[in-house]
């Protein structure tokens, strides 16, 4: 999301400059133009509003936050949609200047436990007031605990808490569970489901990391981590600690139990255990709410009136008039009439902050209407083409310029990212206003690498801003050794400068043994080369010296050597001798001599004689016994 410091949010927040970013909305301190005062605005991506989901979420953060009264949670000021200007969805809170719980663990390592103790206190204190009334934040770590330079401790981001006030939705979106996959409680992972002990849990969490200055589990993904919160039991600080007190131990170990009914039910009962042990490690402390860190407030005592004197009654039983004595003398009340006629040192102070601030008031409608000169009051042009800009700010007597173009994101490609004065700011009439303008997303198309070396690759990478990622080598039969053979993405598509591109190179063809079959049966010879890997061809010749079905021979034959994996193996294998004797069919029936001799691949002709009804072989030709080639033909003579 670019950067919105100088806009105007709903004709009121002025943001002044950016002080935090995160996947769903970047934060602001801006200048509450209306009560002239300064205040954090968090404005979710432009990406993530079109999304009822998110906007969703967005605003349950703030009824979340508004639901709640208490000095240790950030309080929520206003929410809305601006009207003018770039689209966004806003949140108002309080600043709270100063740092968070992690800043602070980051700089110490780890703390004492009386530290521990004096951080949780107040946090536990926040999450007792939401808990009474059904709110559960579910998002506790180090990273929402703010601790302010006055040193008031502050519970923030109820983006994720659920309650009767708020609705119970957000469980999980897309099987993904929200939060802090570290802090989160075995049932917030197995079933996506939280209530006031799945707070303890996370509260439990960060109790064993400031006393450790570690987390209970690590691991190489969220996933691990889950698992092991889920299978796994939280060890005891002391293990990792020497001098942690055995209550305070023992607590972080019922806090943190994997059985939601073993541990405190709520915050309140975490409270007030903590407490207890606060009173143990110091018996001095006061028990009063110390967590709040809120000075005595000194109330001044209500000034008594003086006692009426009741006038002379008569006594009901004699008749007589009782006079009453006044309580004070005339004197007295003579000089207290004239103190009420002088002014308190209290009304004069306030008499003359009245006229400074009637002075300051003077002073600033003069800036604004006279003190300013002939200004014009920029209007925001974020989001739109310049076209669009043009005729807004021309006809305040305005000029544009588009000083520079610049690859986005978030922003269209002609549409205006920001201006200068950006929208709320002042220019001379007639001034011009500089845009820069979105080229829209920088997009570098994947080159062709296929048949290229490794370091080709890489210099192609530079050139178009490309990052090398995985490399991947296989055999290949097809591409040299040590040659791209594809890259992922393909080439071709698209890409985000840096984006790393994968790729595959070959080995050269694989590498068999590869054994002589010559003389051994066609039909093994074609199983075993082909479950090998190799692609086998048959042919057939006749031969007289090697048996019929043998192999007569291969090509390659490396009788033991290596090849290739995938070549061409051609194998011929025999089909018998070339040349056969004629047989003896004489008295044969014509069927059973035409049997014979095609067995034998001899073409048969046959001439018939007499007029038998069983007709048999009186003659062959050539005789029995003579040496012919196949195919040959032989003529039987049946009568």
């Amino acid at each position: 999301m670019s950067d919105l410091s100088g806009e105007l949010i709903d004709g009121r927040y002025e943001l002044l400059h950016q002080i935090a970013s995160g996947g769903m909305a970047t934060i602001y301190v801006a200048l509450d133009t209306r009560l002239d005062r300064k205040v954090a605005v968090k404005i979710m991506h432009p990406h993530l509003a079109s999304d009822e989901k998110f906007v969703n979420r967005f605003i349950r953060e703030a009824k979340a936050a508004a639901a709640l009264s208490h000095p240790n949670i950030v309080s929520v000021q206003d929410q809305g949609w601006n009207q003018s200007g770039i689209p966004a969805v806003f949140l108002v809170m309080e600043l709270i200047e100063g740092h968070t719980l992690r800043d602070y663990l980051f700089e110490q390592g780890s703390l004492s436990p009386a530290e521990v103790v004096h951080f949780l206190i107040p946090v536990l204190s926040a999450l007792e007031a939401a808990h009474k009334i059904g709110i559960v934040h579910r998002d506790i770590k180090p990273e929402n605990i703010l601790i302010s330079n006055s040193g008031r401790v502050k519970v923030a981001d109820f983006g994720l808490a659920h309650g009767d006030l708020i609705g119970h939705t957000l469980a999980a979106e897309s099987s993904v569970v929200l939060g802090s996959v570290s802090y989160l409680s075995p049932e917030q992972v197995q079933r996506g489901v939280a209530d006031s002990r799945s707070d303890v849990y996370s509260v439990g969490i960060v109790a064993f990391e400031l006393l450790t200055g570690e987390k209970p589990f690590s691991g190489d993904s969220p996933i691990n981590i889950a698992y092991k919160h889920v299978n796994d039991r939280v060890p005891a600080p002391s293990s990792l600690v020497t001098g942690i007190p055995a209550s305070l131990d023992a607590l972080v170990l019922r806090a943190t139990n994997t059985n939601p009914d073993d541990r405190p039910r709520d915050a309140g009962e975490f409270l007030e255990q903590m407490r207890a042990i606060q009173i143990e490690l110091d018996p001095r402390r006061s028990q009063l709410s110390l967590e709040l860190d809120l000075p005595p407030i000194a109330f001044r005592e209500k000034s008594r009136k003086t006692k009426r004197v009741l006038p002379p009654q008569k006594s009901i039983t004699s008749g007589t008039v009782l006079a009453m004595k006044p309580e004070k003398s005339t004197k007295s009340t003579t000089t207290a009439l004239e103190k009420k006629r002088k002014a308190s040192a209290r009304v004069r102070r306030n008499r003359w902050i009245a006229a400074a601030v009637v002075l300051i008031l003077i002073g600033v409608s003069w800036y604004a209407f006279a003190g300013r000169g002939n200004k014009v009051l920029v209007q925001s042009v974020v989001g739109q083409t310049v076209t669009q800009a043009n005729s807004l700010l021309e006809p305040l007597g305005l000029h544009t310029k588009v000083s520079e173009q610049v690859f986005s994101e978030v922003v269209d490609n002609g549409k205006i990212i920001s201006s200068d004065p950006s929208g709320g700011g002042r220019i001379a009439a007639g001034g011009t206003v500089s845009l820069v303008v979105s080229k829209g997303p920088e997009r570098f198309s994947v080159p062709v690498l296929k048949g290229l070396t490794q370091a080709q690759a890489l210099s192609l990478f530079q050139k178009n801003s490309l990052s090398l990622g995985s490399v991947t080598e296989t055999f290949n039969p097809n591409v040299a050794q040590g040659m791209i053979i594809s890259s992922t993405p393909k080439a071709g598509t698209p890409v985000r400068r840096d984006s790393t591109i994968d790729l595959v190179i070959s080995k050269g063809p694989e590498l068999l043994v590869l054994n002589s079959y010559v003389g051994k049966s066609g039909d093994q010879a074609l199983t075993e080369l082909t479950n090998a890997g190799f692609v086998v061809s048959t042919t057939y010749a006749y031969s007289d010296t090697v048996a019929i079905g043998a192999v007569i021979s291969q090509v390659p034959d490396a009788n033991g050597g290596t090849a290739a994996k995938g070549i061409k193996i051609a194998l011929v294998v025999s089909q018998g001798s070339e040349s056969v004797f004629v047989p003896n069919v004489y008295s044969f029936t014509q069927a059973q001599a035409t049997a014979m001799l095609q067995d034998l691949d001899l073409v048969v002709s046959v001439k018939k004689i007499g007029t038998k009804a069983v007709k048999t072989v009186t003659n062959i030709s050539p005789k029995v016994g003579t040496q012919v080639k196949r195919g040959s033909t032989v003529i039987i003579t049946v009568g």
